[in-house]
């Protein structure tokens, strides 16, 4: 077998989707300690940065293009459910690549040491979900049948209420500041009534909701893995919110990224 045809079989598949796992806790391990340089949290330290919108158009497109690229090669392209799918899957890609950055305000740096680890970790899970989509789910999976499935509609309910806390808490971070103003404001309302980062919180449960519809493995490593990524990044924000605003943060009772719970 060739190389292309070899990543597409299933124990090609599950063998990276258990590296995964475990790279994941080994994240999420690490994360504790190290604090990724952008945003927020940006710093020198990461290296030689560039604009936050070329950086954020540099780290989501790939993924976008690597998804359109494995829908229009795979022989299954054209079945009804895995096309819903991937365009559930390009939508938010779509948002993040090519809207999302010119909606940021101010001129923030992003290095480009987080944008190639950025781009490899999108990579990887493009493969996870549209190589599992397109090439190595059983052929049949996913029939029209599928779209009227209890687990796909829960899951695209669940999709679409991530995607809506994630617009309108990017929408609040986003209108903090007036032109020309570089304070730090607490965010307020939606829901971060409860959490530090609930940005981070519509993502979690967008991609628990594409797990649900898709049920799939490698989507469901994809949850794990923004878990490992963005939990320990809302810690980091919730313990500099608290540094930086004292009692009058604290006072608010949030918890980091899970309402109530963590």
């Amino acid at each position: 077998m060739d190389a292309i045809t070899i990543i597409f079989t299933s124990d090609f598949y599950y063998s990276v989707v258990v590296v995964m796992v475990a790279l994941a806790v080994v994240v999420f391990v690490a994360l504790q300690r190290v604090t990724a340089g952008y945003g927020m949290m940006y710093t020198k330290k990461w290296g030689p940065s560039v604009g936050n919108r070329l950086g954020w158009i540099l780290m989501e497109a790939p993924v976008f293009v690597a998804m359109l690229c494995f829908w229009l090669l795979s022989p299954r392209r054209g079945e009804p459910a895995l096309i819903v799918m991937a365009s559930l899957f390009l939508l938010h890609y779509f948002q993040r690549s090519f809207i999302f950055p010119f909606l940021i305000r101010g001129k923030g740096k992003m290095p480009l040491a987080i944008i190639v680890m950025g781009v490899v970790f999108n990579l990887v899970n493009a493969y996870l979900i549209g190589g599992w989509l397109f090439f190595v789910s059983p052929e049949g999976s996913y029939s029209v049948s599928w779209l009227y499935d209890p687990l796909f509609i829960l899951g695209a309910v669940v999709f679409f209420i991530g995607m809506g806390i994630n617009l309108q808490s990017d929408n609040i971070i986003r209108h903090l500041r007036k032109p020309g103003d570089t304070r730090h404001y607490i965010p307020r309302g939606g829901l971060y009534r409860y959490v530090t980062s609930a940005n981070y919180l519509g993502e979690l449960v967008e991609w628990t909701g594409y797990a649900i519809l898709t049920w799939s493995a490698g989507a469901a490593v994809f949850v794990l893995w923004t878990f490992a990524n963005l939990a320990p990044r809302a810690k980091k924000l919730h313990q500099r919110y608290e540094n930086e605003f004292g009692d009058e943060y604290r006072r608010l009772h949030r918890r980091y990224i899970i309402p109530f719970i963590y």
